[in-house]
């Protein structure tokens, strides 16, 4: 019977979230992630992000009110090419293990890939969170403690907001996977992601202010890391 119930709200909750097309969800992703990093006592440290492979955002996870574990949400993942950034790939999140939900939430969703082997496993086309690779909880503030907190060693480090409160969460059990209909609604072909990381394909007109958020920060970090 759970698994049964577990089954029909993933499969309706997708139907919701369909209802804000990629381009809306680009901007919602810039939105959530200048946010975040404008607070710098309560946001992702700058220091992970100078060392991060790539950064998934998604905003507005659906949650269900009544089971365990049934979240939906989508977003995208965006590589470190250089000094750059790649274009986005979409991707979706589906289940977990969330703890148990008291009411339906939207949350924002947040992962950095520390390391090329959690960013191959994230390009790989289907990827399970704490299966297949190691997820923590990451830190929140100023300065990351990678000297002294074990889970820095993690290859993906993820954080949750949730009406406005900011925190570290492990997403164990949640399956991430490539959405090729919306590559194709953002590029006019249904990519694979691995394709749009690695290759030269340029960033879409609706990323723009993603894209310069990302540099900004990136840029910042840079000089944290310079100067440190």
């Amino acid at each position: 019977m759970f698994k049964t119930l577990v089954c029909v709200v993933l499969l309706t909750v997708p139907a919701t979230a369909m209802a804000e097309d990629a381009v809306k969800r680009l901007d919602s992703a810039a939105g959530v992630l200048s946010e975040v990093m404008s607070a710098p006592d309560r946001g992702i440290p700058l220091d992970l992000l100078s060392r991060a492979s790539c950064i998934v955002i998604v905003p507005s996870m659906k949650g269900a009110a009544f089971v365990v574990g049934a979240k939906y949400g989508k977003g995208f993942i965006s590589c470190r090419k250089g000094a750059e950034w790649s274009a986005p790939g979409a991707v979706r999140v589906e289940g977990g293990s969330f703890g148990f939900q008291i009411g339906g939430q939207d949350t924002d969703v947040v992962m950095l890939v520390m390391n090329g082997r959690g960013a191959q496993h994230l390009l790989s086309g289907q990827f399970t969170l704490g299966g297949e690779g190691s997820v923590a909880a990451g830190p929140v503030g100023r300065a990351s403690t990678a000297q002294t907190d074990p889970s820095m060693h993690a290859e993906i480090l993820s954080w949750s907001r949730n009406h406005g409160i900011f925190a570290g969460i492990a997403f164990q059990g949640a399956t991430l996977r490539q959405d090729l209909g919306d590559n194709a609604e953002m590029y006019g072909q249904p990519y694979r992601n691995k394709q749009i990381v690695d290759g030269n394909i340029q960033w879409p007109k609706s990323g723009t202010e993603l894209e310069s958020i990302l540099r900004k920060y990136a840029f910042r970090a840079g000089e944290q890391r310079r100067k440190s």
